[in-house]
């Protein structure tokens, strides 16, 4: 029995049941509180409760597009459980838990917790998706054969996707190795710096992208690709970032000409307080679910 009088529900949006039957929803959303290999800031496991918290308070039509990417249908999972000091367990987890979610047909939409959470999803993406490109948007490559003594870390997080991809495209990188940059050239990968977004029209910045891109493209979007004047809640604040807006239009165009397999959006790290990065991370997600669906029936 319902309340006479009650708050949003306490999932992505805040659904009526209607629009969050995880047997009638195209959608699934799948929480990874985890942040044990960050190498500066803690508090990224934190990220999704904050993602899920704001987005009860988005609008759900997108009058850009005019549409409401809601009715789909939008499942929200309870936190995932880590294996609290063992990262190794917790990416079999992740993989086991989200290859089960695939199976089921769902679009996956996946919420961070440090980056390395992406190595766990990668790995059950490539067991159900073959011949597909990464589109990574990051202020630092992650493509660290290993970092601290451990293969898994958010470092070489890219570095894990490479190896199951094979083809990957890096955006709004401005903190790198030297190392890291060679093994993008040895293999490949298209990067773009964000010293690039201040020299060259968005327009121009988005034809070199696509050429690059597979037909199938998994989004793995570290939140400090953002500038820190539109998101300071982040471990690794870098400056001279990306704007909120440059990166939805590179989505957009990609999913009016490619086919969005996934998404994941990582290292939201909440400051109390300040609530306005928590709701851009989450109107951000409900943005790109419009473009997906909206491009892509």
């Amino acid at each position: 029995m319902d309340l006479l009088y009650s708050l949003p529900a306490y999932n992505f949006l805040g659904l009526e049941e209607k629009h969050s039957n995880f047997e009638k929803s195209k959608i699934a959303v799948l929480q990874i509180p985890f942040d044990s290999t960050t190498s500066w800031k803690p508090g990224t496991r934190f990220g999704p409760k904050a993602i899920i918290e704001a987005s009860r308070y988005i609008e759900l039509y997108d009058h850009e597009i005019d549409f409401e990417a809601y009715k789909e249908g939008i499942f929200t999972f309870n936190e995932l459980e880590p294996s609290r000091g063992n990262c190794d367990e917790t990416m079999q987890r992740i993989e086991e838990s989200a290859s089960d979610i695939l199976s089921k047909k769902k679009f996956l939409v996946s919420l961070g917790g440090d980056h390395s959470v992406s190595i766990g999803l990668l790995n059950a993406f490539a067991e159900h998706f073959k011949d597909f490109s990464i589109l990574h948007f990051d202020a630092h490559q992650d493509l660290r054969e290993e970092y601290e003594g451990s293969k898994n870390s958010h470092a070489c997080a890219m570095a894990r996707g490479f190896e199951k991809a094979k083809s990957m495209v890096q955006v709004g990188i401005r903190s790198t190795e030297k190392e890291e940059l060679e093994f993008a050239k040895r293999n490949g990968i298209k990067v773009v710096f964000a010293e690039e977004f201040n020299e060259k029209p968005l327009e121009k910045i988005i034809k070199e992208i696509m050429p690059n891109l597979k037909q199938k493209v998994y989004i793995s979007i570290d939140v400090d690709a953002l500038d820190p004047s539109e998101m300071p809640s982040t471990g690794t604040p870098e400056p001279n970032g990306l704007k909120y807006h440059q990166i939805l239009k590179i989505i957009r165009k990609v999913a009016e000409e490619k086919e969005i397999i996934g998404l994941d959006v990582v290292e939201l790290m909440p400051i109390d307080g300040l609530h306005a990065p928590n709701f851009l991370a989450a109107k951000m997600i409900y943005k790109i679910l419009g473009y997906k669906f909206k491009y892509q029936k």
